[in-house]
């Protein structure tokens, strides 16, 4: 049983290490974006609210947000744990969060906060900008990016670290090494099992 939420700002290797770290402990990666999308495409009363939003160019309201995630959280494949990327990403979502779990007689277990300096997330986005011919990947937008990451992010992160659930994780070096530093640190909370490495 491991409930996880990782976060990090844009070009810190997260999703790669949430995948990595929920098949390592056998739960669902639930990544916003791929609720959204899922809904969207299966046509569902929350999928056609989100795409009539996103069509009008506006972002999703925490409200309908945390519904879609609620739903998402209750299919039978998450019972026995999961991986939270992309949610809760502000204060108000928090709260969502909180009531649902607590409804449940449940609590998130940790959060995985992968730590990379600003000049690094800057550089592996303009790298995979040029790679991937994203002519939109300014050095001034990804900055733009970093800064909204890092005054709606670091509010959620004060909230858990107060609670003694947070584990901040070098995001530096390589791929294997960040998932051997993230896995260690869930040992160390008694979370997977010595064979996940």
């Amino acid at each position: 049983m491991a409930r996880l939420l990782i976060v990090g700002p844009q070009g810190s290797g997260k999703g790669t290490q949430g995948v990595r770290i929920a098949e390592a402990l056998g739960v669902p990666v639930v990544s916003t974006g791929d609720v959204f999308r899922a809904n969207v495409a299966g046509g569902t009363d929350l999928g056609v609210q989100v795409k009539e939003i996103i069509d009008a160019g506006q972002l999703v309201p925490d409200e309908l947000t945390s519904a879609v995630v609620r739903d998402r959280l209750s299919k039978e494949d998450a019972a026995g744990g999961f991986l939270l990327d992309g949610y809760p990403r502000n204060l108000p979502q928090v709260m969502h969060l909180d009531e649902f779990l607590g409804g449940r007689d449940e609590k998130l277990d940790a959060v995985i906060v992968l730590e990379v300096p600003r000049e690094e997330s800057i550089a592996r986005l303009s790298k995979r900008a040029l790679e991937q011919g994203r002519a939109d990947d300014t050095e001034t937008v990804i900055a733009q990016r970093l800064a909204i990451y890092e005054s709606e992010t670091a509010p959620i992160i004060g909230v858990y670290a107060t609670r003694g659930i947070v584990d901040e994780i070098d995001g530096t070096g390589s791929v294997d090494e960040i998932t051997d530093r993230i896995l260690a640190a869930l040992r160390a909370r008694g979370l997977g099992s010595p064979a996940a490495a």
